[in-house]
């Protein structure tokens, strides 16, 4: 992977089947993502009537990314016409809520580029029940991806952040999502929140044929080196339980959470 860092190259490290790219900062480590989103997405737009499929991650972390990707050093690089954007989860929240993943994503990317309003697929985290928007999100991918009761969405890129509790999208530890085998979105409640998610299930993770972990800071470190080189403990470490099938595992990170690998 070149560098995006003013000379700075980042170092690779491999933990199993996953990938880690520890660039310098937060700043770096989003330039390189923005980079491997538009190589993606062009590499989709190269194909006639190809869609570039990308659930997206909501959380601090890809709020730069986000942001790089609107700006005219990279906004100019994406076939937007062929981008089709979803959510890894989402809070439940209206769209126009603080707390929103849409919302801030909305403000950050949506409203600056030139994505087609009807390749959005946002989560009705509006509608009163949490297990309504998650059934009404599952019935969108089915139609969308034109799948078979058995059949899994494959995405071509999934964003995911990483807590420092290990959970990644809304699969937080000890939440029976973790064991779901049914659906293709839950609705799970998390009790240190107080709130429900709605989140992706693990086995749709697993289906994508890219996911890419952002991680950024000092606090992240000790959770990051459980998550990599720890014991396998995913009702712990929920983000233990990507490790995509047929697909890439990439961790971007910067320095600071890489300071224990």
């Amino acid at each position: 992977m070149r560098s995006a860092q003013g000379g700075h190259r980042p170092r690779e490290i491999v933990r199993g089947r996953a990938r880690v790219v520890v660039s310098r900062d937060l700043e770096a480590l989003s330039a390189l993502a923005a980079e491997l989103f538009v190589t993606l997405a062009q590499q989709a737009g190269e194909v006639e009537g190809n869609r570039f499929t990308v659930a997206l991650s909501g959380g601090e972390t890809p709020r730069r990314l986000y942001t790089l990707l609107a700006s005219s050093a990279y906004a100019t690089q994406v076939p937007w016409e062929h981008v089709h954007l979803f959510w890894s989860d989402e809070r439940h929240v209206p769209p126009d809520h603080p707390e929103s993943n849409y919302r801030m994503t909305y403000e950050t990317l949506l409203s600056r580029v030139p994505v087609p309003p009807e390749n959005v697929y946002r989560v009705r985290a509006e509608l009163r029940e949490a297990g309504e928007a998650a059934r009404d999100y599952e019935d969108v991918l089915r139609g969308f991806f034109t799948l078979q009761p058995d059949e899994l969405p494959r995405f071509d890129l999934v964003l995911l952040g990483l807590g420092v509790d290990g959970h990644t999208a809304s699969l937080f530890p000890g939440t029976v999502v973790l064991h779901d085998r049914k659906h293709l979105v839950a609705a799970p409640w998390v009790d240190k929140l107080k709130t429900y998610r709605i989140t992706l299930t693990p086995r749709v993770l697993n289906k994508a044929a890219t996911v890419v972990f952002l991680v950024s800071g000092a606090e992240k470190a000790a959770v990051l080196h459980a998550v990599l080189d720890g014991p396998y403990d995913p009702d712990q470490f929920p983000a233990q339980l990507v490790v995509p099938t047929g697909g890439t595992l990439l961790w971007m990170v910067d320095e600071a959470a890489a300071t224990r690998l």
